[in-house]
């Protein structure tokens, strides 16, 4: 093997975890490696990558028969977390609304960052299922493509309101600091099993074995959890196919309900 490819189908703001845990793996292994930006999820399963880091959702969609297995999932900083591979989306009005609860929402513009992420769609629609709401809920709705730009559309008053991938909103604060002073959180929804580390099934298998054992290793040392840090991870956690059956149940309570987003 010439080069390790690690691709990347998560925010930009948790990059530099990934570029990281791409350094640390060649580092261990003695071989060259270089992580890329995906351009879906579907490319992967058709050989885009050797080591992906992918959303949950398309994760359950491609899982049966997909060509990849799951290594690991990101375990994320804070007592929210309970030190468990899970993540929360946040739903963020502008701080000088007159909205303070999610079914305040109703007959507002929505934005989400686009249909294969579970952070700000699938869990918003299994929201709306679960209250009763499937159909015609907002008035509008806007694909924003990346959540940084449905934060950046919520300060700027663009939208009325979004559900946010707790780490990239978190990561955005700390970068940020003024963001908590424009925003407010006004309903969290989830926990739901946070994205996972996936690998090609084109990978002998005791690599693919290997791979697993570094990142359940990493963040032991001083320098491991700073560079971990950058996005909020404290370290990473075995996970398996039946983790992901509240992403699965959320989808099918959305399908039965037929949700319409307006």
């Amino acid at each position: 093997m010439e080069t390790l490819r690690f691709t990347t189908y998560l925010a930009p703001s948790v990059r530099p975890v990934y570029e990281f845990v791409a350094r640390a793996v060649g580092e261990r292994l003695g071989v060259e490696t270089e992580l890329v930006d995906g351009t879906s999820c579907d490319r992967f399963a058709s050989g885009e990558g050797d080591v992906g880091f992918i959303c949950g959702l398309p994760y359950v969609e491609l899982a049966t028969g997909a060509p990849f297995e799951l290594l690991a999932a990101p375990v994320l900083s804070g007592a929210r977390y309970g030190g468990r591979p899970v993540y929360f989306s946040d739903v963020i009005v502008h701080a000088d609304s007159d909205i303070h609860s999610f079914e305040e929402l109703r007959g507002r513009v929505w934005s989400f960052n686009e249909p294969h992420s579970h952070s700000g769609y699938s869990v918003t629609r299994a929201h709306l299922a679960r209250i009763g709401e499937p159909r015609a809920f907002f008035k509008l709705v806007v694909e924003a493509g990346f959540h940084q730009r449905s934060i950046e559309l919520v300060r700027d008053r663009v939208v009325d309101g979004s559900a946010i991938d707790s780490q990239v909103l978190e990561i955005a604060m700390r970068d940020d600091p003024s963001l908590a002073e424009e925003l407010r959180v006004v309903e969290t929804l989830g926990p739901s099993t946070i994205q996972p580390v996936v690998a090609s099934t084109g990978l002998p298998a005791p690599l693919r074995r290997d791979l697993r054992g570094i990142l359940l290793d990493l963040g032991h040392t001083p320098e491991e959890r700073d560079a971990l840090a950058l996005g909020l991870v404290a370290g990473f956690e075995a996970v398996e196919d039946a983790d992901y059956d509240d992403i699965r149940a959320m989808v099918a309570d959305a399908e039965a309900a037929g949700v319409e987003w307006c």
